[in-house]
């Protein structure tokens, strides 16, 4: 019989009925008609609604639960049998068709909807999990499937452990009773529940999946129904197994053994066991009396001992730091701290500190109340790299209450992660993006370090979310501060501020006077003189500016409250930045990746037992592969991209590897084209810079730091564990560099080529550029020595160098939401970008120029740019095409979009992606 679906989906665009049956959904889940416009404001049936709220004092019969399988977008109606007890925010296992599906629990009713019949409703058939959603969390459920257009399923996926909402498995085993049938009993079954029963019994488990048995024996429904109805056979469900709780064997002391009663290794046992406290680990107890289970299994039949399974937390691992007590603040410190704990409600307030102000010790004296009220804190961070060195500072402060949630941990660890989260003691959660969704219950404060890295940001899948805009609905959810710490706030963030800091070139940072500073940089620099059309950075940043980042935005839109750490801690000075114009190097026949300066710091470090870091915002050896006499470029036979050359060590085999879709491919020794041998790679990336290390450099001590060298659990931590430790001299990596780390002991930072940050083709290139290029700098000097950074460049006139030379945020800030105000670019507009892609060129165009005639009549209000091809046109050979939407801050904050409506306008063989706000357009 029918399942019968009820959709309020706020996303939904047609004028639906009501009631709909799964037959009539089909496979592919329901559209609609592709004929009418989508309405200008979505409905809007389950804003703010919890399924923890307003629910019968009494048991209900009914549950409304919403299931996890391809096509089910809204909630379905089930009988709750009687044998169970059913909540909201419960994970349950239900028939769903001929499968069995994993399912949550929304709400439980009295009375079923109009026009559903009871004998068209199925019953649940177990209960999975318990208490998966704390109260009030759904609400922010909803509000992240509403603003990014996603199917509310495909958020609760994102938001809990992987594999928990799995399919779960219906299995039959025999009972007692079918394992010893009396006698005769057998031959009165009918011949399908016969060929069952002996399916079962011939099975060393006598334990079948449901599956296997509908395969193997005709008619097995009826033939399993007779053998339930007999008590001979069981249904039940397995779990999925990733979600399981891992256990081990215990012994349990149970009484006092008498000499006469035990052997020797027995009565060992038994000593061990009461000198632990009668209680141990069987593989532990194995091992310390060196004995097999066989001793401790006889110990067991006479009832000296228990042997039982016990359950092991899967958790994230780490040395515990030694004990830490809070430091003396600095009265800008002191002052942020108090506006912290003083916020009301749900209040953000921004923490722009320069690099190695202190704003973790800030967190951590802000968060330490919060967990004395009996509340909980959450700490977000850009990248796993962080984890490690931010966890070691919190577990030192606040011991076994913090824990570490984030994507690299098993499925395992995150599942008892996410249980021990919902017992309601306070506790610190430590995690990346995915930990917004922790299911705290008593949020006292949420953190985002960092809160400028794009890495909050998530692309793909749906929903593309940010976790700061899901931060402030969980702030509002729980009644709770949030904090945004940078040294480089986003501009989005920036231009939110309710009373912004006035952009000034005065009050510099460091002790030399501002002209001075940009001039007194590397002698071979005169930018005036190399570029005579290039303009002063102070008029760059001077003229012009906006008096504050309100432009275009109301009052009322700017609500983000400004705290400030102008000063590093203990009064350390920001390091110098000498700017070294590489085309002056290659003029005078230095063709070294490494300037003069650079080489001349480098050789200095060991003498001086300091240490470095050199950064390249490109992993692997070469950007490119090229012919000198051609001109052919080796590009990837699957996207339109080049091959960027590897060579893991000097002596190592050189190979061709794609960044986007992985491909690999040996080196070859000649030009494909032309047979040329003057066939060179072109470009610098990490391995090169190891690499040109190694052979300048011989007694320097060298690690590398990047995605290819991190790609193990732990591996952040082991790099960094060892670079803290002394074993290495010089640390070389990417951006991962730029993100939170503190290391004392770097004096010397080297940016080997700032150039491939400052050009992409992208409105946000200056933005990211300068937050990369300032936080990297910002690691030297964090110790009692001062520090030196060494910037690079083929184009030192260029308004971003300037910019972080100077140490100065607001002007550049500034500046920048001028140029957005001009050309009406977020945060003084709203985005949206359709991606597509297929594998036939033709038929991608021909489907991006139908949606975009559609999306111009659905949206009126709306300014369309394109369809064009995106800025990599083809990836694993799938050719992408994008359109870009644009509309104003007046409009309503939500998308008037759905995903299903516009996949209906697509062929099988073309994709559709929605990305709201989105970070970048390449």
């Amino acid at each position: 019989m029918p399942l019968h679906w009820f959709d309020p989906s706020p996303t939904c665009l047609d004028d639906a009925p009501s009631i709909t049956t799964v037959a009539e959904v089909g496979a592919q889940g329901w559209s609609g008609g592709n004929s009418d416009p989508i309405p200008s404001e979505p409905p809007h049936a389950w804003a703010g609604l919890d399924p923890t709220q307003v629910e019968p004092s009494e048991p209900c019969p009914w549950v409304e639960v919403m299931v996890d399988c391809p096509g089910a977008q809204g909630t379905y109606t089930y009988r709750v049998p009687s044998t169970i007890a059913v909540a909201p925010g419960d994970i349950v296992s239900v028939p769903f068709g001929p499968q069995q599906v994993g399912g949550l629990v929304l709400h439980r009713q009295a009375t079923l909807p109009h026009a559903l019949a009871p004998s068209t409703v199925r019953e649940i058939d177990e209960l999975v999990c318990q208490g998966f959603f704390p109260p009030g969390y759904w609400a922010v459920l909803q509000q992240v499937a509403t603003y990014y257009c996603t199917p509310l399923m495909q958020v609760v996926r994102t938001a809990l452990p992987p594999g928990l909402l799995g399919r779960s498995q219906r299995r039959l085993r025999l009972t007692p009773s079918g394992k010893t049938p009396e006698a005769g009993a057998i031959a009165v079954l009918s011949p399908a529940a016969l060929r069952v029963w002996q399916l079962l019994h011939r099975s060393k488990t006598q334990d079948y999946t449901w599956q296997y048995a509908q395969r193997q024996v005709p008619r097995a429904a009826a033939g399993i129904h007779d053998l339930v109805q007999l008590g001979w056979v069981e249904r039940y469900l397995e779990p999925p197994r990733a979600i399981r709780p891992k256990q081990r064997q215990a012994v349990i002391m149970a009484a006092i053994a008498d000499d006469i009663a035990v052997s020797d290794r027995q009565r060992e046992v038994l000593e061990v066991l009461r000198r632990r406290g009668g209680e141990v680990w069987m593989q532990e107890l194995l091992q310390i009396c060196r004995i097999s289970s066989s001793v401790v299994q006889a110990l067991a039949r006479k009832g000296y001992v228990v042997i039982q399974p016990r359950e092991v937390l899967r958790l994230e691992s780490s040395p515990m730091a030694a004990g830490d007590r809070p430091k003396a603040l600095t009265p800008a410190q002191a002052e942020a701290v108090t506006a912290i704990a003083t916020a009301v409600a749900d209040q953000t307030l921004l923490l722009h500190g320069v690099t190695g102000s202190g704003k973790t010790e800030v967190y951590l004296q802000a968060i330490a109340p919060v967990l004395q009220g009996g509340r909980s804190a959450l700490v977000l961070v850009p990248e796993i790299g962080l984890t490690p060195q931010l966890t070691d500072r919190f577990r030192a402060r606040f011991g076994d209450r913090v824990r570490v949630y984030h994507s690299a941990l098993s499925e395992g660890e995150r599942y008892d992660t996410w249980r021990l989260m919902l017992d309601g003691r306070p506790q610190v959660v430590i995690g990346t993006r995915s930990a917004i969704f922790a299911p705290l219950a008593n949020l006292g404060l949420i953190v985002l370090d960092e809160e400028h890295d794009t890495s909050f940001k998530q692309d793909q899948p749906a929903p593309t979310y940010h976790a700061r805009q899901v931060a402030q609905w969980r702030a509002a959810a729980a009644n709770c501060p949030l904090v945004l710490g940078s040294a480089t706030p986003a501009i989005d963030t920036w231009a939110l501020l309710a009373e912004p800091p006035t952009p000034h070139l005065a009050d510099a940072p460091l002790d030399t006077p501002t002209d001075a500073r940009i001039e007194n940089v590397d002698p071979l620099i005169h930018p005036q003189e190399a570029n005579p059309l290039a303009p002063n950075c102070s008029d760059l940043l001077g003229s012009k500016l906006i008096s504050a980042p309100s432009a275009g935005l109301s009052a009322a839109s700017r609500t983000i409250h400004y705290l400030s750490l102008p000063e590093r801690v203990e009064a350390r000075s920001l390091p110098q930045i000498q700017v070294v114009d590489m085309r002056r190097e290659l003029q005078q026949g230095h063709r070294s990746i490494f300037s003069r300066s650079l080489q001349a710091a480098l050789d200095q470090l060991q003498q001086r037992r300091e240490r470095g870091i050199l950064f390249i915002h490109r992993r692997g050896h070469s950007t490119f592969v090229s012919c000198r006499d051609c001109g052919h470029v080796v590009m990837c036979p699957h996207c339109d991209i080049s091959l960027t050359y590897h060579q893991t060590h000097a002596e190592g085999t050189p190979s061709l590897r794609c960044h986007y879709c992985g491909h690999w491919q040996s080196h070859p020794e000649q030009c494909p084209a032309c047979d040329s041998t003057y066939f060179k790679h072109f470009g610098s990336g990490t391995q090169r810079v190891m690499h040109e290390l190694e052979r300048d450099f011989p007694h320097l001590r060298c690690l590398r730091f990047d995605s290819d060298t991190t790609r193990h659990k732990g591996a952040h931590r082991a790099l960094l564990d060892r670079f803290a430790n002394g074993d290495a001299d010089v640390l070389v990596g990417t951006q991962m560099l730029t993100k939170g780390l503190d290391l004392p002991d770097v004096t010397l930072v080297g940016i080997v080529a700032a150039d491939g940050l400052l050009y992409l083709s992208d409105y946000r290139a200056s933005e990211r550029a300068f937050q990369t290029l300032l936080q990297v700098a910002g690691r030297a000097g964090r110790g009692d020595r001062p520090g030196q950074v060494l910037l690079q460049t083929y184009a030192p006139e260029h308004p971003v160098v300037q910019a972080v030379v100077q140490h100065q945020y607001e002007p550049f800030a500034a500046q920048e939401l001028q140029y957005r105000v001009e050309l009406d670019y977020p945060p003084f507009s709203r985005m949206a970008v359709v991606r597509l892609s297929g594998p036939q060129p033709d038929v991608v165009r021909q489907t991006a120029l139908t949606l975009r005639d559609r999306l111009e009549a659905w949206l009126p209000d709306c300014t369309l740019l394109g369809p064009a091809p995106a800025a990599i046109a083809r990836v694993s050979g799938r050719y992408r095409w994008q359109i870009l939407l644009k509309r104003s801050l007046d409009s309503p904050p939500q998308w008037p979009l759905s995903l299903e409506r516009m996949r209906s306008l697509c062929p099988a063989t073309v994709s559709l992606s929605l990305d709201i706000d989105p970070l970048t357009l390449l």
